[in-house]
């Protein structure tokens, strides 16, 4: 038999350790997320529904979203043990620059809508933990406001090629002149995919005062009061439109473009550019020897193309057909910190994220943002300290095995 006594006021004691109360609302909210998941569930529960599923959703069924997602959930991270990771660095080169991580901030579209802190808020927390952040070219701030919002980050400006090549070449003579450091040229956009949740929830730009909405309202009401009662929405690039997206992007965007128009865009800006939305190996060659500096491998976040190829799996041949040549980077899918590993490790210079941290907009402004960054900081630092990788130069394809791979490996193909 167990012999039982009553605890002692100085045994007890030490275990009675309350939490502090966390009296804002916000911070109560964000403190509560410990992964990228549970910011979306939040921004879910905070956002109108065709806000929410604007930026959630994708083209089509939505396969190419979901494949990229199962790809990443479904690759084998490989450890090497007994290693000094004390001390790990996570800052890595991005354009000759040091960026302190291995991602970057990538253009989203309309994204005052999502939180009515919009751009500025990304642009300072990206100038906060150093790293780049990139306007859209549909973005709701201008190219000079969110310069002055933070004036020490680095700014890239992300440029749809329009029908009206003159429009384009004042946005980028706006981006070299208020300090813009890269051009991110978006190629996968000839006209724009069948983004079936917008139409099904009659989403326009700005959202309309519907009936539907009117209802919506009543359940979101701190969103639509910071909506009306903030300056309205103006776009980076245009000054109004009153219309769905897809009628938006055909009518301003030029389905005439070619690999030729490279040496125009060359013409009038002479910085750092990116070409994004490359989806095949030969693709990829063909803009580096068009003078590309870096590609982005992107499907759009499954919002144009659906089927599209997954940009994970075709990486490490994107990676051996470039060399050295041009960097590469790698959007679509990523929703943890592991996800980055992962894409590192398998050849890319960076990741951009774009969902993950508009969910932590969505779910509480600019410090949603920096909850965001924080999860997937932490992330990344530990999984490369489970790998025994202290630097992001040491991850190379020997840390991941994708499905195929690991199948081989264990002799089921």
């Amino acid at each position: 038999m167990t012999d039982r006594q009553l605890p002692k006021w100085s045994e007890l004691k030490p275990l009675l350790r309350p939490k502090p109360i966390t009296v804002n609302a916000t911070d109560r909210r964000l403190e509560k997320a410990l992964t990228i998941a549970d910011l979306r569930a939040i921004a879910k529960r905070r956002t109108p529904r065709s806000v929410f599923d604007y930026t959630d959703g994708a083209a089509e069924a939505e396969i190419s979203l979901r494949r990229a997602r199962r790809l990443f959930a479904e690759m084998e991270l490989q450890p090497s043990i007994l290693r000094d990771v004390s001390d790990i660095d996570l800052g890595t080169s991005i354009l000759g620059g040091r960026s302190e991580l291995p991602f970057a901030f990538a253009p989203t579209g309309f994204t005052r809508m999502m939180n009515h802190e919009g751009e500025s808020a990304v642009v300072k927390v990206a100038e906060e933990i150093g790293i780049p952040y990139a306007l859209s070219t549909m973005g709701t701030t201008s190219i000079e406001d969110v310069a002055a919002a933070a004036p020490a980050a680095r700014k890239w400006f992300q440029l749809y090629v329009w029908k009206d090549r003159d429009a384009g070449e004042d946005l980028v003579k706006r981006s070299a002149a208020a300090g813009y450091e890269a051009l991110m040229l978006t190629v996968d956009v000839p006209v724009a995919g069948a983004r079936l949740r917008d139409v099904r929830n009659g989403f326009t730009i700005p959202p309309q005062l519907t009936a539907k909405t009117v209802l919506d309202a009543s359940l979101h009401p701190a969103w639509w009061a910071n909506l009306l009662t903030t300056r309205p929405l103006t776009f980076a690039s245009l000054s109004t439109w009153d219309g769905t997206v897809a009628e938006l992007l055909d009518k301003l965007f030029d389905p005439t473009m070619t690999i030729d128009d490279l040496n125009w865009l060359r013409s009038i800006w002479d910085g750092p550019l990116i070409v994004k939305g490359i989806q095949t190996v030969d693709d990829a060659r063909r803009v580096v020897d068009a003078g590309a500096d870096a590609i982005v491998l992107s499907n759009h976040g499954g919002r144009q193309l659906d089927r599209a190829p997954t940009p994970l799996r075709i990486l490490p041949d994107v990676r051996k057909a470039v060399g050295s040549d041009a960097e590469v980077y790698l959007d679509t899918g990523i929703m943890s910190g592991a996800d980055i590993v992962a894409a590192i490790a398998l050849g890319a210079d960076a990741c951009l994220v774009g969902r993950a941290y508009l969910y932590g907009l969505m779910a509480g402004g600019q410090r949603g943002v920096a909850r965001a960054a924080e999860i997937l900081t932490k992330e990344v630092r530990r999984t490369m300290a489970l790998l025994g990788v202290s630097q992001v130069a040491d991850l190379n394809p020997s840390h991941v095995r994708l499905p195929e791979q690991a199948a081989i490996a264990a002799g089921w193909r």
